[in-house]
């Protein structure tokens, strides 16, 4: 295997990993909190640039789309919630 190869297999096994216990410690709880079409927008992003990684300014992009929606999200939950 290449280099490359060994890095995006690392890093889909770790995302995977994180998802899973995401969804174990989400259903856990009792109150659960469907997903907004904004995070889910940024989760796409996100896997799309580990899908178009070859491209490293269009993965890295869409990686970094993905997280600010994120912390865009996050941020806009946490002040609706106070």
């Amino acid at each position: 295997m290449f280099t490359i190869q060994i890095y995006t297999v690392f890093v889909v096994l770790t995302l995977v990993a994180l998802a899973g216990l995401f969804i174990f410690f989400r259903l856990s709880r009792k109150q659960s909190k469907p997903l907004t079409p904004l995070m889910g927008l940024g989760i796409g992003c996100v896997v799309a640039g580990i899908v178009f990684g070859e491209e490293r300014w269009l993965g890295y992009g869409l990686m970094g789309l993905g997280v600010t929606l994120a912390v865009i999200d996050t941020i806009i939950n946490l002040k609706e919630s106070h």
